[in-house]
């Protein structure tokens, strides 16, 4: 069955004059871009570059707040109160409205990084106060979960617009989670292997555990990471192979959701 679909990626995440991933190159492949926020990584300029640059291919922006984390690459665990976490989203979204503001573009989506995305998809108050940040600083702006995660609860329950995101380059565990990075194979850096498995998650609206169970899921976006080594050639060949398959590749806003 031919189905819409987008096609996602993190980006911008160097920091000042070091750079992580080739954005010029993803920018080329993907409908969305989720830019860091200067938590994790990104700054001003960084911010700047993509957003022109998305503007300039049709590609639609979209805040990836994490913990405040630089060390760490948003990837360590942080355990804080709901009420502070909800204002530390807001402000991220707030820097890259700013940012964005210079190339004429609105931030459409957000989805949290690393750390955060991780726990928001299984802690209750951390998926909801992601969405109370959306909430007030511009309900439109699309959430983009894990599907049938506390994600995806709250931000039905906010009366948001959800995005239910997989991942064509990561594995999965049995119950639905991402396997962690430090088991070995975690992340697929093989650009077959990994197109393979999005046209298979794709068409049977369904992740794949690396056991072999099947569980069923609403699938309206596929993410391939952009700091990755492997990125641009797992993005390219995701991409070609949705679109061998017969579904049609759109940015996050153009999507019924």
């Amino acid at each position: 069955m031919s189905r819409k679909i987008n096609l996602n990626a993190d980006m911008g995440e160097g920091f000042g004059a070091y750079d992580v991933g080739d954005d010029a190159a993803m920018l080329e492949i993907v409908g969305s871009a989720s830019v860091a926020c200067g938590f994790h990584a990104g700054d001003a300029d960084v911010m700047h570059r993509v957003a022109l640059r998305a503007r300039d291919r049709g590609v639609s922006l979209g805040a990836h707040p994490a913990f405040n984390d630089l060390w760490g690459f948003g990837r360590r665990t942080i355990d804080m109160p709901a009420e502070q976490l909800e204002r530390m989203v807001a402000y991220q979204i707030g820097a890259l409205q700013a940012v964005a503001a210079y190339a004429g573009l609105k931030v459409t989506h957000l989805k949290a990084h690393g750390a955060l995305y991780n726990m928001a998809a299984r802690r209750a108050d951390y998926a909801q106060a992601i969405g109370r940040a959306i909430r007030i600083v511009d309900p439109a702006i699309i959430y983009v979960v894990l599907g049938a995660s506390e994600m995806e609860k709250a931000g039905r329950a906010l009366g948001l617009r959800v995005a239910c995101e997989a991942f064509a380059d990561r594995l999965y565990e049995d119950d639905g989670s991402l396997t962690p990075r430090r088991i070995p194979g975690a992340v697929i850096t093989d650009p077959a292997a990994a197109a393979e498995r999005a046209v298979r998650m794709v068409t049977a609206q369904a992740v794949f555990a690396r056991s072999g169970v099947q569980l069923p899921r609403r699938i309206d976006t596929l993410c391939v990471h952009g700091d990755e080594p492997t990125g641009v050639a797992v993005g390219r060949a995701v991409r070609d192979a949705l679109r061998a398959a017969g579904h049609t590749l759109l940015p996050l806003p153009a999507l019924d959701l």
